[in-house]
């Protein structure tokens, strides 16, 4: 590779256009949508009802040519209504395995946490193994496989709280709100008109071959530890000169964040058309990353603060590295262990943009 945009650029263009040809706005939604693809990860999404959270997926799903099965948590589902279980078969005398609606290349779990914990968990193995155990056998979810959790953020009755450790476990939350009145106007128009048929530009198997392409993004050193460090502030504020940050954290992210924030802006990377990441990808993903990571104290939401109030001032704090290792490196001689990249960092985010020099170096 050799800093040219990735050959599966376009391809990836044609599907977000298809989906943009029916959902007006939520731009960052879609984005997110096909990051957490790429980067095999799965989604949060946070918003109030009627904002196409499911039309966005499904239409996604036709417009890459995978299975799209969509399943309403309510108090009484059983882990069996989620991933299927063995019936009797009475005419051959044995047990026959019937499997769930979770076996799907895109999974939306509408109000997730409407369901109690037991079906929450189960919905936790699938995500993380990518496989379901039904009696003896064993069953692999499908290649891609993408789960897709929303939950409503203005109604608590009757809902049963995602545990901290299953909230983890989604590389991706993401906030979305009202659309804009132009866009709105959009909305109604296309509702009240012929409906926008959604063709395939994609099919599985191309999207693996993208997956592999993402994987093939350099990374450099200074960037995953731009990474680490962001994610050491939520534990450690005062590490970066905001002490008064420490009263409102109870706990911080765990290395998880900081693997899911180097997957995701490598995947961000080579949807922007680049095969090298850049600060930035990492940096516009920080909080989507980290906002369901951290834990406020008693004293943040006694003052009405939400994780994003937190993560700006620590998204501040930590400046973004100007130059990747290997150039810092063959300029002045420097080392190539970690005590060398800290050496690195200085300057403003954001102002390494389009910079090619963060490319593999040549051997």
């Amino acid at each position: 590779m050799d800093g040219q945009a990735p050959a599966g650029r376009h391809a990836l263009e044609q599907a977000l256009y298809e989906v943009k040809r029916t959902i007006v706005g939520q731009d960052v939604l879609i984005e997110r949508m096909l990051v957490a693809l790429l980067a095999r990860g799965h989604l949060l999404v946070e918003g109030v009802p009627g904002l196409a959270k499911t039309m966005a997926i499904k239409t996604l799903a036709h417009a890459i040519g995978g299975e799209f099965q969509r399943i309403q948590f309510t108090p009484d589902l059983v882990p069996a209504d989620l991933v299927g279980t063995r019936i009797y078969n009475q005419r051959d005398g044995e047990f026959q395995v019937s499997l769930g609606p979770v076996f799907a290349n895109l999974v939306l779990a509408d109000e997730v946490n409407r369901a109690p914990a037991k079906v929450q968990s189960a919905l936790l193995e699938v995500m993380q193994e990518r496989q379901v155990t039904i009696g003896r056998e064993t069953f692999p979810a499908p290649d891609p496989f993408l789960v897709m959790a929303t939950q409503n953020p203005i109604e608590s009755e009757g809902t049963y709280e995602l545990p901290e450790a299953q909230v983890d476990r989604f590389m991706l939350k993401v906030l979305i709100g009202y659309p804009s009145a132009a866009e709105e106007f959009v909305v109604v128009e296309r509702q009240i008109g012929a409906a926008v048929a959604t063709v395939q530009v994609l099919d599985p198997e191309m999207l693996r071959g993208f997956q592999r392409e993402a994987d093939a993004v350099y990374v450099d050193p200074a960037v995953i530890e731009y990474a680490v460090r962001l994610v050491t502030a939520t534990r450690e504020p005062a590490g970066v000169g905001r002490d008064d940050l420490a009263r409102l954290l109870t706990y911080g992210a765990s290395p998880r964040a900081s693997i899911n924030l180097v997957l995701a802006g490598r995947a961000l990377a080579f949807l922007r058309g680049r095969d090298y990441a850049l600060p930035d990808d990492v940096r516009d993903l920080a909080r989507d990353v980290l906002r369901h990571r951290i834990v406020l104290s008693y004293e943040a939401l006694a003052e009405d603060l939400s994780p994003d109030d937190l993560l700006g001032p620590i998204l501040e704090a930590v400046p973004a590295p100007t130059a990747p290792l290997h150039e810092r490196a063959g300029g002045s001689g420097a080392g190539t262990g970690a005590g060398s990249v800290a050496g690195a960092f200085g300057g403003e985010p954001g102002s390494v943009s389009g910079d090619a020099t963060w490319a593999r170096p040549t051997r």
